[in-house]
């Protein structure tokens, strides 16, 4: 299986900056310093509480899909609400639709009728954000704006977008603080906007910003109208476990989409590589039972997106974090190369024929695997995570 190299070649150590500031205590000393100040009542009474039952119900998660998981299929937006209706699923979230009415305010009410006709809730947005040159920063605020007026249209309480497709399309492809302020003096443009829609824009964090960058990005422009987009599928290609991006972005999240991944050791790096769902490395038990945790009541989407080959993420080349990640924290480093260590390549047989080159000749294949993705993605979401409310009835 051929694999993808994402930056530069491999060197035998990683170079990253810890935070300031920060040490590893003491464990054992610290545990005496606290229990000595623990007096007889404060243990009885903490031991009293720790014997009850918890009280806390476990949360029930609408589950939808993300329909650029079945791009293949080149299903209009009806088609789409219909294969939801028939999985029996709580929601939808039309992501770079296809269908030849995407623009027109007809079939947004088309849409919005139909959503309310079987009962699912819809989300919505669009794409990335960030000029690729100075003088079409006019065309992106614009973009965005017609996709706020669109989302309001169909009903949808977010507004989907992202900065960049990833670290490569960042204009002029520099140092990433720049673009975090162009980002974020967009979002500002639009800010009145969002907030007389009664909306909230959902940055995606995508190939571009690890998540206390993206992090920023919400707080810097406005929580009050900004949140996430929550992704667990990108964080592997900027070198972070998505436990990481759930516990710094979990308590901004407006919509929550689980994608999963295969990540490995190789000897010029990790690799990673996306796969149906429960099928991958990530611990999704673990990280769906953190997210229900910190995370407000949001929506849940099933988002596998397969076919893609791995990519190799030069985590021991020093110009790969100098280039990219100049700022990227040790612990997160860490947790993902731990979370690599865990991993192994993945073994089922699939069709790995993603790139427009060689699409079109294998695509009815392609389509057939989608499909069986999407339904064995979403059989473990119902049947391992326990996610989804009308399935059960």
């Amino acid at each position: 299986m051929p694999v993808t190299t994402f930056g530069s070649a491999p060197n035998p150590y990683v170079a990253v900056e810890n935070e300031p500031g920060t040490a590893i205590p003491n464990l054992s000393s610290r545990s005496s310093f606290i229990l000595g100040l623990m007096t007889r009542r404060n243990f009885l009474a903490s031991s009293l509480l720790a014997a009850l039952p918890s009280a806390a119900a476990p949360r029930q998660w609408p589950l939808g899909i993300n329909t650029y998981c079945l791009r293949f299929q080149r299903w209009n937006d009806k088609q789409l609400i219909d294969y939801c209706t028939s999985q029996k699923l709580d929601a939808i979230f039309l992501q770079d639709s296809l269908d030849p009415g995407v623009l027109d305010p007809k079939h947004w009410a088309d849409v919005l009728a139909w959503c309310k006709d079987r009962g699912l809730h819809l989300e919505t947005g669009g794409g990335a954000i960030l000029p690729k040159t100075a003088d079409r920063y006019p065309q992106m605020v614009a973009t965005l704006r017609k996709n706020i007026e669109r989302a309001a249209a169909l009903g949808s309480p977010i507004v989907r977008a992202l900065l960049a497709g990833d670290r490569y399309s960042m204009p002029d492809n520099g140092p990433v603080e720049p673009h975090i302020e162009t980002a974020v003096k967009i979002l500002r443009e639009v800010r009145s906007q969002v907030l007389d829609a009664g909306l909230k824009i959902g940055i995606e964090n995508h190939k571009d910003l690890q998540a206390w960058q993206t992090r920023q990005v919400i707080e810097t422009a406005g929580k009050e109208f900004v949140g996430s987009y929550l992704d667990t599928g990108n964080p592997v290609f900027v070198a972070e476990d998505p436990m990481t991006t759930v516990e710094e972005l979990g308590p901004y999240a407006v919509s929550f989409h689980l994608r999963d991944s295969v990540v490995y050791e190789q000897p010029d790096g990790i690799a990673v590589q996306w796969v149906p769902l429960g099928e991958g490395t990530v611990d999704f038990k673990a990280l769906v039972a953190r997210a229900s945790e910190i995370l407000p009541q949001v929506h849940i989407y099933c988002k596998p997106i397969t076919a893609r080959p791995p990519v190799t993420i030069p985590v021991y080349s020093p110009e790969f974090w100098t280039k990219w990640f100049p700022r990227a924290r040790s612990r997160d480093v860490s947790r993902f190369i731990a979370l690599a260590k865990r991993g192994r390549s993945y073994d089922k047989p699939h069709l790995t024929a993603d790139a427009p080159e060689v699409r079109e000749r294998y695509m009815d294949a392609l389509k057939v695997q989608q499909l069986e993705h999407m339904q064995r993605s979403l059989d473990y979401c119902r049947k391992s995570l326990n996610l989804g409310l009308r399935w059960r009835t």
